[in-house]
């Protein structure tokens, strides 16, 4: 039975964790609007089970597998719908508030696949063990330990991509 103080308890949680929990949902989605999307379902998800979780240091790991799950359902189930408009929509006031760790570029990071994306997300911007990220995933720590490596293999692939290029030899001298 939910009480006054398991709501007020929930909220303080939410308005603590969400700017945390927003760059792990953005991380793992690559895009603003659907990292929201992702992490309201994980709200609601956590709120309907929060009496259930007992241990207060386990309610942060909860919500992050919660998120976790989730994108991987609905990756699983993405179609591509494309809506042709004759002019575009006035794009709403946003707050850039949102900042990528230094070093990394989100259109590389979003170029990779999900699950490949959610364990780097989970080991180097969560700062998970390869044993939790492959407890959080529901995967053996060798698929981590791979995944890893391939990830890192095609993110720097990817950033070699986007560097623009200089020639060392000019024409004409």
């Amino acid at each position: 039975m939910r009480s006054i103080e398991h709501d007020e308890e929930f909220r303080d949680f939410v308005v603590a964790n969400t700017p945390a929990l927003f760059r792990t949902a953005f991380m793992l989605t690559g895009d603003r609007g659907h990292a929201e999307d992702l992490l309201q379902t994980a709200w609601m998800k956590t709120s309907r089970r929060w009496t259930q979780i007992i241990a207060p240091e386990a309610r942060y790991a909860y919500v992050r597998r919660v998120m976790v799950n989730t994108q991987t359902s609905w990756f699983r189930r993405r179609r591509v719908v494309e809506d042709f408009v004759d002019a575009l929509p006035e794009s709403p006031g946003q707050s850039n508030d949102f900042q990528a760790p230094e070093g990394v570029t989100l259109p590389a990071l979003a170029r990779l696949p999900a699950g490949m994306r959610a364990v780097l997300v989970l080991r180097f911007f969560e700062d998970l063990s390869e044993a939790e990220t492959a407890r959080l995933l529901g995967c053996s720590v060798g698929t981590v330990k791979s995944q890893t490596s391939r990830g890192l293999d095609r993110l720097r692939t990817y950033l070699a991509d986007e560097r623009p290029r200089t020639d060392s030899v000019r024409e004409g001298i």
